[in-house]
């Protein structure tokens, strides 16, 4: 427990975990699962190029998404790039999506010579809308991007409307809702595809790698081959554009013992997340993101909003939690259209999303995070609350 400033590791206490607490997933399935599954593919001989095991996986992830197929690639990002380089309206060259993502997706739009169009996000939900999105929409529009939040989803049915109407193709990055469900059906379902991770760090770890879901099965076809090199045949070229961005079996045996521990998984978080709803409620300038509990949710992910009443810069806040080895981080920041940019892109003015972009934080979760270890970190936030004046007296002094 800490009790006073001093107490605080950043002004020379001891910390308050000696082993650093994530906010990233890192579960570990039944190591006798995983290894049940890599059996199989090392009985067949065949440990990459649509192994037996990649198979499986795909097929078990098109029913949990409800789509008629499922293309797994070796990662999130270059199931994006390829998907993205698939789906682009041809002679276009801007691509929508929202400024308040992941730091890297204006790297993947030029890397397919688009330009980012940055748009706004909706306030409630941190994600694009169909407003938002209608903005950013002109006769140069290649691609709308979607992203769906931390916590919970955007208005999928609003946006792919939108898109219909507009005759643009929709692609979402959905790497944070493999599990969610909305009133209209499962994510993965809505738009051209979907797209999500199998990193350590999301809700179905693979070690690495990722996939996309889709009910168009001339788009599921073109990027299966076009993650092995292209090939249809040996040394038959039959699509473009085409890499190496196959998944191998280990990752799949990984992911699909993942897949089995997947409902338990979910409990687990569902108590991680109830412990902080019920202690974060008592602190002052510190509102939890709650999960919109109507449909399906995983529960994974832990986020909150320091409003006004929060004595401490986010900043501040961040440092002190780092030297408890409470490894916070800040929800998207900076957001991209805040970023210097070495290639083309549309300049935007959001103002909405400068002020959103920083407020919000993550708070560790996941396998290595357990039930004392929030009410530590719980407790913890108490006291910078109610001891910031002198916090901050510190800060000036040190």
């Amino acid at each position: 427990m800490k009790n006073t400033v001093a107490d605080l590791a950043l002004f020379g206490g001891n910390s308050l975990f000696a082993v650093p607490k994530s906010t990233s997933n890192l579960v570990r399935p039944d190591i006798e699962g995983f290894l049940a599954y890599s059996k199989q593919f090392y009985a067949q001989r065949q440990y990459t190029n649509n192994g037996p095991l990649v198979r499986q996986l795909e097929k078990r992830l098109a029913t949990l998404h409800r789509t008629e197929y499922c293309v797994t690639f070796c990662s999130g990002f270059w199931a994006l790039v390829l998907a993205i380089s698939k789906l682009a309206l041809q002679g276009k060259s801007e691509i929508v999506m929202p400024s308040l993502t992941y730091r890297r997706m204006a790297d993947i739009a030029a890397w397919n010579r688009l330009q980012p169009r940055f748009c706004e996000v909706d306030p409630h939900t941190l994600a694009m809308s169909a407003a938002t999105a209608k903005e950013c929409i002109n006769d140069n529009t290649a691609l709308i991007l979607c992203v769906h939040p931390i916590v919970n989803c955007c208005d999928s049915e609003g946006v792919a409307a939108l898109a219909r109407e507009r005759q643009i193709p929709l692609l979402f990055d959905a790497v944070e809702s493999v599990y969610e469900t909305q009133a209209a059906g499962k994510v993965g379902q809505f738009g051209d595809a979907e797209i999500f991770s199998l990193h350590a760090s999301k809700l179905l770890n693979g070690y690495e790698g990722g996939y996309l879901t889709t009910n168009n099965r001339q788009l599921a076809e073109d990027l299966s081959l076009m993650r092995g090199f292209g090939f249809k045949h040996a040394d038959n070229i039959a699509v473009p554009g085409g890499m190496n961005a196959k998944l191998n079996e280990v990752h799949a045996a990984m992911a699909l013992a993942s897949l089995d521990d997947l409902e338990q998984q979910v409990a687990r978080n569902r108590v991680r997340y109830r412990l902080y709803q019920c202690l974060l409620q008592s602190i002052p300038g510190m509102q939890l993101l709650e999960f919109d509990e109507h449909h399906a949710t995983s529960y994974k992910n832990i986020v909150v909003r320091l409003d006004a009443d929060w004595p401490l810069s986010r900043a501040d806040t961040l440092r002190i939690l780092h030297a408890e080895k409470i490894v916070a981080r800040p929800y998207y920041y900076p957001a991209l259209h805040q970023k210097s940019m070495a290639y083309p892109h549309v300049a935007a003015d959001l103002p909405e999303t400068d002020v959103l972009a920083d407020q919000f934080l993550l708070l560790p979760c996941g396998h290595h995070v357990d039930e004392h270890d929030i009410e530590q970190i719980a407790a913890l936030l108490a006291m910078l609350a109610q001891q910031a004046t002198a916090i901050k007296h510190q800060l000036e002094a040190t």
